[in-house]
């Protein structure tokens, strides 16, 4: 059975339209192919930024760790568990400012891990998760694939690819804050594409 972990990230929740249309092809993956769904909503997880003594908690030896480092890295250990487990990753992904919303920020922070998810060699850093695919949905108010101020494209394939991901596919919904009508056809279209995905 193929396993799906769908990382949401919008701070509408459920509202939100990069969740809306992700469930739109979880709920069509699962209904057509034996699939499980794992979800997790880092907008509620609410993890911190990054410090400097989770990171020396994952680079001391598991054994020798304290009772605060052992509870700073299970962060990490337990999100890396569960994207090892998955087959593909369905992202939720929401433009906050031109870029990604700083709670995933905050999760990528966490499973970006060298000697686990990925690992340096003599010709540079090499991904580690390999033979996964990723899916990612993507709600906009205004129109920006393709240029300049798109930077959430470009960032989310540099860091997919330097874990491994190599696979991955981008389905937009733009213009989502221009008129109801520019807004119900975006959707429409990213649906389309949904279908076109699973066809």
């Amino acid at each position: 059975m193929k396993k799906v972990l769908a990382v949401f990230s919008s701070l509408n929740g459920e509202s939100g339209n990069s969740t809306t249309l992700a469930r739109d092809y979880l709920n069509k993956l699962t209904a057509s192919d034996q699939a499980s769904v794992t979800t997790l909503d880092v907008a509620d997880l609410a993890l911190p930024h990054l410090t400097q003594a989770e990171m020396q908690a994952w680079m001391t030896e598991e054994n020798a760790r304290s009772d605060e480092q052992v509870a700073l890295a299970k962060h990490s250990d337990d999100l890396i568990e569960s994207l090892k487990q998955a087959d593909e990753i369905v992202l939720a992904v929401p433009m906050y400012n031109f870029g990604i919303p700083s709670s995933l920020k905050a999760y990528f922070d966490r499973i970006a891990r060298a000697g686990i998810t990925f690992k340096y060699t003599e010709t540079g850093p090499v991904g580690l998760l390999e033979s996964k695919s990723a899916t990612v949905f993507s709600a906009r108010g205004g129109i920006y694939a393709g240029s300049d101020f798109d930077t959430q494209t470009p960032y989310l394939k540099h860091f997919l690819n330097f874990i491994g991901i190599k696979e991955i596919n981008f389905v937009y919904a733009e213009g989502l804050n221009m008129g109801e009508e520019q807004a119900t056809k975006s959707i429409e279209q990213a649906k389309g594409e949904i279908v076109e995905l699973l066809s």
